[in-house]
C-alpha cells in the first residue's frame, strides 16, 4: 500500500497553480457532498436500522484516510460525517434534483482550475485521484495553518513549491 507522501506527492504534481488550488477549496466539497446526496438515495432497512451507500462509502473512505495517518484520518472524519449528515438532509428533501447540480458546479471548477494549472485532473493518469481529492484539500488547509510542516517539505521536495503569479 501506498503511503500518505506518496499519495499526496502524486497528486500534488497536478496541484502547483494556487489558482487550480483555490478552485478545489471550493469544486471538490461540492463533488463529495453531491456524491453523498446521490448515495443517500439507497438504502437498505437491516432490522431496526437504515443504511445507506452514503454511510457505507463514508465508512470506508473513512478507514482507508485513517489507514495512511491516523491524526489526519480523524480529521477527515470529523469533516466527513457532518458532510454525511447535510447529506442525508438533503437527500431526503430534494432528491436527486440537488445532487446533480452541485456534481456539475463542482466539476466545472475543477476544469476552470486545471486550465489555469495547464494539466489534466490527477484522475486520469490514477483513478486513486478521486479519492485522494477531498485528502489533499484538507491537508493543504492544514499546510496553510502551519500543521505538518515534515509533511509539507516532503511533497515540496518532489515537486517543488505552490508556483507563483504577477498577473
Amino acid at each position: 500500500m501506498k503511503t500518505i507522501e506518496k499519495y499526496l506527492t502524486s497528486y500534488a504534481a497536478y496541484h502547483r497553480d494556487p489558482r487550480n488550488l483555490t478552485t478545489h477549496f471550493f469544486g471538490i466539497p461540492l463533488i463529495v457532498l453531491s456524491i453523498l446526496v446521490l448515495m443517500a438515495q439507497t438504502s437498505w432497512q437491516i432490522a431496526e436500522v437504515t443504511i445507506n451507500l452514503s454511510l457505507i462509502v463514508v465508512v470506508f473512505l473513512s478507514a482507508f484516510y485513517l489507514s495512511l495517518n491516523r491524526i489526519i484520518g480523524l480529521i477527515m472524519l470529523v469533516l466527513l460525517v457532518p458532510l454525511l449528515v447535510v447529506a442525508d438532509i438533503l437527500a431526503a428533501h430534494y432528491s436527486w434534483l440537488l445532487g446533480v447540480p452541485l456534481f456539475v458546479v463542482g466539476w466545472v471548477l475543477q476544469f476552470i482550475g486545471h486550465y489555469y494549472e495547464g494539466k489534466k485532473p490527477a484522475f486520469v493518469d490514477d483513478i486513486s485521484g478521486l479519492i485522494i481529492g477531498p485528502l489533499f484539500v484538507v491537508v493543504e488547509w492544514l499546510f496553510h495553518f502551519g500543521f505538518f510542516a515534515a509533511l509539507k517539505a516532503t511533497i515540496e521536495a518532489e515537486v517543488g513549491p505552490l508556483k507563483r503569479h504577477t498577473n
